[in-house]
């Protein structure tokens, strides 16, 4: 989900078809049935390949126990709930902060709002703007800019 930024519907719905490792993309199905395409990194897609070994269904990538159907969100949202208490975060998470998180850390490295509504499947640009929010990296960058463009307004230089 992070690595993809998906929401946990488009995770669970996952089928062995919508990879296209040729590509190196994910077809996604988001909201209204809408269709994207999202860069899949290499090291998910060999994790992805590792998991399906486990289980070979010839559709799903995620089936459930009886392999009949995709595993249900309400599992994954356990599963993820159990990690994050594993790792001590608080419980207030959500595996939509994992969409969150993807989002902003493209942000953070300079890739275009457009490229990220994109990514995300948002119709509308004002809701992938939430994202361009001032981040600890992005604040401190700014920071270090700011000082060096501002050092001579104490020397009697421009206000």
């Amino acid at each position: 989900m992070y690595a993809c930024g998906l929401r946990i519907s488009e995770a669970q719905q996952l089928t062995v078809s919508d990879i296209n490792s040729a590509n190196g993309t994910l077809r996604i199905i988001g909201k209204g049935n809408k269709e994207r395409h999202v860069p899949l990194p290499t090291p998910t897609l060999k994790s992805l390949r590792g998991l399906w070994k486990t289980h070979r269904h010839p559709q799903l990538l995620f089936p459930n126990q009886m392999g009949e159907q995709p595993v249900s969100t309400c599992v994954l949202y356990r599963t993820f709930k159990d990690a994050i208490q594993k790792a001590g975060l608080p419980h207030t998470f959500s595996p939509h902060v994992l969409r969150h998180s993807y989002a902003t850390r493209l942000m953070e490295h300079g890739v275009d709002t457009r490229v990220v509504q994109i990514l995300l499947g948002h119709a509308n640009i004002s809701t992938t703007t939430i994202y361009t929010h001032l981040t600890e990296p992005t604040s401190k960058s700014l920071r270090t800019l700011l000082d060096g463009v501002m050092t001579d307004l104490g020397k009697g230089g421009p206000a």
